[in-house]
């Protein structure tokens, strides 16, 4: 039971990071120190899309089903949670490419947004101050 527990809290911690993968940028609009922790997993998130690789965790929580008796899978968590919820039929190479297209397009935009209001910030500031 314990490790059956233990795979189904991976498969949670999995789900989070990839919602905070293509989510997290709007979050660092609130808290700008956020994008310190988002930039590097987004790059994650579109490179792992990118490139076909397998996440860490999947390994992890498939071994974990193993010790706990459950079957266990092959390929990776998008493969295995995502797709199916999102698709139909399996994920293609060109696919994984329009999700990390996706991921890429939603936190420029996000932070184009946060960039133009840094500088805005900035611009006051110095306004507030008395220098140019």
């Amino acid at each position: 039971m314990g490790y059956r527990l233990a795979a189904d809290a991976i498969v949670l911690l999995h789900v989070a990071f990839i919602a905070f993968v293509v989510l997290g940028g709007l979050l660092a609009l609130r808290r700008p120190w956020v994008a310190v922790v988002h930039v590097p997993a987004a790059v994650w998130g579109v490179l792992v899309e990118s490139f076909g690789w397998i996440c860490p965790l999947t390994p992890l929580e498939v071994e974990l089903r193993a010790a706990a008796g459950d079957a266990a899978y092959t390929g990776s968590f998008v493969d295995n949670y995502i797709v199916p919820l999102v698709y139909p039929a399996t994920l293609t190479q060109s696919m994984q490419w329009a999700l990390a297209v996706f991921v890429l397009a939603v936190n420029a935009g996000i932070y184009a947004v946060l960039l133009r209001r840094s500088g805005a910030a900035r611009r006051a500031w110095r306004r507030m101050r008395g220098g140019s």
